[in-house]
């Protein structure tokens, strides 16, 4: 069976985010370094140092930002389920559709749109700490929300994509999609 072309989209765009996921979560590895770090200058030297701290929350907030699109396109994100694994496979289909079209789409792009005036600003002006020791370029993490927020208005698209081709009886050949739902 040749698959759809929809589904090489969906594929392509789940490439794409795993490769991003996967360059992030390096970022994890740097973290565990700064938390070591100021843990050793604040308990060995009793000088922990304040940009470190706040490197330590612009990684975590770096590797979950982009973290959720990975979720989003593994179905490994968290869901409460009440009722879902219940549901036939068409049922399901129908529901994921329904919450991507009327609540996660439009949520997200109010949010990726009214995060570009916060980042402009923060760009215009070229934000940094307030701790006169604290880290410069606050703009740049404060870039994250648009960016990321992108990247998982992608992840639904493909999400999507894939529910679309369910409910008309096409299987998706994507061999890492793990779905933790059943």
């Amino acid at each position: 069976m040749s698959k759809s072309h929809s589904l090489f989209i969906a594929d392509a765009i789940d490439t794409l985010i795993r490769r991003a996921g996967q360059l992030f979560s390096l970022g994890y590895l740097l973290l565990i370094g700064v938390i070591i770090l100021q843990v050793v200058l604040r308990k060995g030297f009793a000088n922990g140092l304040i940009a470190l701290e706040e490197l330590q929350w612009h990684l975590y907030a770096v590797g979950v930002m982009f973290g959720v699109s990975y979720a989003q396109i593994t179905n490994t994100h968290v869901r409460v389920d009440l009722f879902y694994h219940r549901f036939s496979d068409k049922t399901k289909s129908i529901v994921e559709i329904f919450g991507i079209l009327f609540f996660m789409l439009p949520f997200m792009f109010v949010v990726f749109y009214h995060s570009l005036e916060f980042v402009y600003e923060a760009w215009r002006v070229n934000e940094s700490s307030d701790s006169p020791s604290g880290l410069p370029w606050r703009w740049l993490v404060k870039s994250v929300i648009p960016a990321s927020f992108f990247l998982l208005m992608l992840a639904t698209l493909s999400r999507l994509i894939r529910e679309v081709a369910a409910l008309q009886g096409k299987k998706s050949t994507m061999s890492n999609i793990i779905d933790v739902s059943s």
